[in-house]
This record gives C-alpha cells, structure tokens and sequence, in this order.
C-alpha cells in the first residue's frame, strides 16, 4: 500500500541570508573610496599628477561599473588630461654632424703656421 502522492501549487520561500544585505550595504557605503583608491592607484602607475581638490569634487560614483567596482576604462579617461607627456626613447639631438655644446671641452685650435713648421 503507498500513499497516493499529492501536488502542492504552494511555493515555499526561502529566507535569504541577511548577510547577503548587509554586504550590499557595505559595498554600496564603501564603493566611492574604493574607486577614489583606484583612480590614485592608477594615477600613480600611469604616472598622471592630479589635484588634491579636483579628486575632492570628483563625482566617484561615476567611476563605478554596473557591479559597482571600480571601472578601468572610465578612470582612465579621468586621468587623459593629467598624464605627462612621454618621453623620448631617444635623445633629440641637435642636427647631422657637429656641434657645439655639450659635457666635453671644446677641441684645441692651433694656428696653420705653427702645424707648417
């Protein structure tokens, strides 16, 4: 003898981990240092020298993507403005051939009379 089975159209619901929440809460409170630590970070590595007060009234909830971490790409386009110039592989040099100035002394001249003698 077995039981007949019954179907249940009630749908059981879950209790969700409250941590769940409060690791939303803390994301969302701590997003804007984060992504003001990245845009320094980044500054620092591309090195891009910004103001204390434009990072001060920066909006930082700009920088952050949909997930709310910080975005590379749109940090990056912050810092654009900021970054030096790169420098050259190559010492610029003055033009082809000689020229005058630089670490060594300038050469000797001696008269052609005294070389003819």
């Amino acid at each position: 003898m077995s039981d007949p089975q019954t179907i249940s159209d009630a749908v059981e619901t879950v209790p969700t981990d409250p941590s769940d929440a409060i690791r939303a809460e803390i994301r969302r409170e701590y997003a804007g240092k984060l992504a003001q630590a990245e845009l320094r970070a980044q500054a620092a590595r591309t090195g891009a020298e910004i103001p204390d007060a434009y990072v001060e009234h920066l909006d930082l909830s700009k920088l952050l993507d949909q997930d709310g971490n910080p975005s590379a790409e749109v940090i990056a386009a912050v810092l654009q403005p900021y970054q030096k110039p790169a420098e050259p592989k190559f010492p610029q040099l003055v033009g082809a051939g000689h020229h005058r100035g630089g670490p060594f002394p300038p050469p000797r001249r001696v008269s052609l009379d005294v070389r003819k003698r």
